[in-house]
């Protein structure tokens, strides 16, 4: 067993200015949604170049919902999904009344395959939703022509896609919503919480109206609603956080190009030609005993790793289907993602460097 400094395969990053920004708020005794939350609703949007209004939530799941409900996605209704993805991205289908229908992925990118929506959809079928998985953008250009093709929505899932752009379109502006999650592993924070980046003032509305208990003023309920809102003190979090996102993204894409350059035996992350990739995680592909190798990299070199996604949706107890999707279950099997967050040194990248081309060579 090593006796050196265990790496973590994530580490939020919170320093003094966020602390210093909840204690602002916790002083101005304005805890709940309020005017931290607006500020950061517009400095979201300008920051990563939306050009469309965004809501904050309390969550990423909550933003999915709400999203979907605004978009008007109702009982009945098919929104086709990624299977190899979290569990909240067919949830929040189901708990919009809907049916979440499977398709595979491409096996390079791990995102939503063009063709396999197409086999999927039919005369149900409202929506698509792909994942910007891993911070690598979804050919969204392929999945628009899809859905123009038979009428459809997309939304986005870009929980894990902060800053990510494909052909210089930044994620987030593809759909009639998208929603980016800012849980503290993500590639920024906000303690907890989500934003929604919206295409029309209408489904503005109706995702603000559902935030807030189905209130635009104080107790003129017009719809059924949620307590989703966000609080200033995660406001003022995330607030802190974009001023320093770009100088992570960086970092991040840094230290996958390290990884890239100096791995062997192993399956690298593709990134696309016209896709910027910013490594929310830095997945590898191990064909031969994925949990044994991570256990090593473990237990015999201190090294932190993660398997998102062992058990695809479609296999979990509210979901099993029995659908075909190859792709989704070899990636399954192989994924494995190793530290690549801004707080690793070179020396920590030489140590995951060594360790994994040690196991692989050694055969895992």
């Amino acid at each position: 067993m090593t006796t050196k400094e265990f790496i973590p395969a994530a580490k939020p990053q919170i320093g003094a200015d966020e602390r210093a920004a909840v204690d602002r708020v916790m002083c101005s005794g304005m805890l709940a949604q309020g005017p931290e939350v607006a500020a950061f609703e517009r400095e979201f949007s300008e920051h990563f170049s939306l050009d469309r209004a965004c809501v904050a939530v309390n969550s990423g799941t909550s933003g999915l919902n709400l999203g979907l409900l605004a978009g008007g996605v109702r009982d009945g209704d098919e929104v086709i999904v990624p299977s190899f993805s979290f569990a909240a991205t067919a949830n929040a289908v189901a708990l919009a009344g809907a049916t979440p229908v499977f398709a595979d992925i491409d096996p390079g990118s791990f995102c939503l395959s063009a063709a396999s929506v197409e086999a999927v959809v039919t005369d149900r079928t409202v929506g698509i939703m792909p994942v910007h998985l891993y911070g690598h953008p979804a050919d969204m250009f392929a999945l628009r022509a899809v859905a123009l093709q038979h009428g459809l929505q997309v939304f986005e899932d870009a929980a894990q896609a902060h800053g990510a752009s494909l052909r210089g379109q930044p994620v987030g502006t593809f759909g009639s919503f998208a929603m980016f999650s800012l849980y503290p592993t993500k590639n920024m924070t906000s303690g907890e919480g989500g934003m929604v980046s919206v295409a029309t003032p209408e489904i503005e509305r109706m995702v603000r109206l559902y935030r807030n208990q189905g209130m635009e003023r104080q107790y003129e309920n017009e719809v059924v609603g949620f307590n989703n809102r966000m609080t200033d003190i995660h406001a003022a979090i995330g607030r802190v956080q974009l001023t320093k996102i770009d100088g992570w993204t960086k970092q991040r894409r840094d230290n996958a190009n390290y990884l890239s350059a100096n791995l062997d035996g192993v399956g690298l992350p593709a990134v696309g030609d016209d896709a910027v990739h910013v490594f929310h995680q830095y997945t590898i592909r191990v064909p031969h005993d994925r949990d044994g190798f991570a256990r090593a990299l473990r237990d015999e070199y201190g090294i932190g790793s993660g398997v998102f996604y062992s058990t695809p949706i479609h296999r979990l107890a509210p979901y099993r289907q029995k659908v075909n999707l190859p792709y989704t279950m070899s990636a399954a099997a192989e994924c494995l993602s190793l530290p690549v967050h801004p707080s690793l040194s070179e020396g920590d990248l030489d140590r995951i460097i060594a360790a994994v081309n040690i196991l692989a060579g050694a055969g895992g």
